[in-house]
């Protein structure tokens, strides 16, 4: 009896290690993150210096699983979920949200993947990674991230990639607002497209958000640095010691549509890339529209196969103000996974403006701010 019960159990975990064998043949699932640190000095923000130390800067932090199911004649399963965290405190970034960077699932084939999820917008799969002073700098993104240049996400979405055909592949994708008797408000789309040939790449999206909210609300403010915002007052000056209260710190800027157009393209000559982006983003407020109007551009030089350097001009126009910004960066890999960099950036707004690089500080009390950092970022 005990020899019967021994030859049965092996048999079951013989057949249990070849399914085993069969679904890993099968599937796939990979563990992977990114890890950045470092010290950041800016020489204003709110009248005073500042030393900080700064997390998630040249690349935002992040930890996720993703895999693949082979389900077939050429069909398979995917997943991702990831999350954002700050190493600093060890908290979770993206609002709080355990997978507020991505979480789908969905089915991929010949024409292309479809997946229904939080997934990044078409902004950011075409034009993202034409945005050369960005690299330069991660703090360096498109004012106040209007034209949602910095890598965002849309939840609750239906999103459709096709595959490459011939260098051209394209994309889009809707968000619903999941509002009860209320289709349009919070709901958002986006669409693109890009061709890569040789050494030569572009790209276009537009990305519409409806009532934008969450942690795309606005906050007029401490994104631009301006004292009004659609012809109403966005701060509050104590007039006894001048100090500034931001009006929106608390309670959004009630904003109707947030359009995004942008366009990118890239040109590769031997260690060399040239790269330049234009976008052009219509707000809507109480029944007027402004335009937000950002040009840029740059270069990275891949001055060895272990040292990279990067740098870029970034000039923007809206409701009658100019920003000028110059950024900088120096890149060292210590091994495939791991670098350190040195970055910086300076910014010149109108007169009337608090500058603010990148939505990252506290506005400045001059319409000049510039900063410089030290980091490490390890990839896993």
């Amino acid at each position: 009896m005990k020899r019967t019960n021994a030859t049965a159990l092996s048999a079951i975990a013989l057949a249990t290690m070849l399914m085993s064998g069969a679904c890993h043949a099968q599937s796939s699932v990979t563990l992977y993150g990114i890890i950045d640190g470092g010290v950041t000095w800016v020489n204003n923000a709110g009248g005073s210096h500042q030393v900080k130390f700064d997390d998630g800067i040249s690349y935002a932090n992040r930890f996720g699983l993703k895999g693949t199911e082979d389900l077939g004649g050429g069909l398979k399963a995917v997943f991702e979920l990831e999350s954002g965290f700050h190493l600093g405190n060890g908290q979770i970034a993206n609002g709080g949200s355990l997978f507020g960077r991505a979480a789908y699932v969905g089915l991929q084939s010949d024409w292309g993947t479809l997946t229904f999820g939080n997934q990044i917008d078409m902004t950011q799969e075409m034009v993202y990674l034409f945005n050369v002073t960005a690299w330069a700098s991660g703090y360096a993104i498109n004012q106040g991230d209007f034209d949602r240049m910095n890598g965002d996400h849309l939840p609750n979405a239906i999103k459709f990639m096709s595959n490459t055909y011939a260098g051209f592949q394209f994309g889009g994708m809707y968000s619903f607002s999941n509002t009860p008797g209320d289709f349009h408000t919070g709901s958002a789309w986006s669409v693109g497209a890009q061709y890569q040939h040789g050494d030569f790449a572009m790209g276009t999206a537009y990305t519409q958000l409806n009532n934008p909210s969450g942690i795309y609300a606005f906050d007029p403010y401490a994104m631009i640095g301006v004292s009004s915002f659609f012809g109403r007052p966005t701060v509050s000056v104590d007039p006894a010691t001048g100090a500034v209260t931001d009006l929106y710190a608390s309670d959004s800027f009630p904003v109707d549509k947030q359009g995004a157009l942008g366009v990118g393209a890239s040109y590769v000559i031997n260690t060399v890339t040239l790269s330049g982006d234009f976008t052009y983003t219509q707000i809507k407020a109480f029944g007027e529209s402004e335009h937000m109007l950002v040009a840029e551009g740059g270069v990275n030089w891949q001055v060895t196969p272990a040292f990279s350097a990067i740098g870029g001009y970034q000039y923007t126009h809206f409701d009658g103000h100019h920003w000028n910004q110059l950024s900088a960066g120096l890149h060292y890999l210590l091994s495939k996974n791991t670098d350190v960099y040195l970055s910086g950036d300076w910014l010149k707004a109108s007169q009337g403006v608090d500058a603010v690089i990148g939505y990252s500080f506290t506005p400045s009390s001059t319409t000049t701010q510039a900063d410089v950092r030290i980091g490490m970022r390890h990839s896993f």
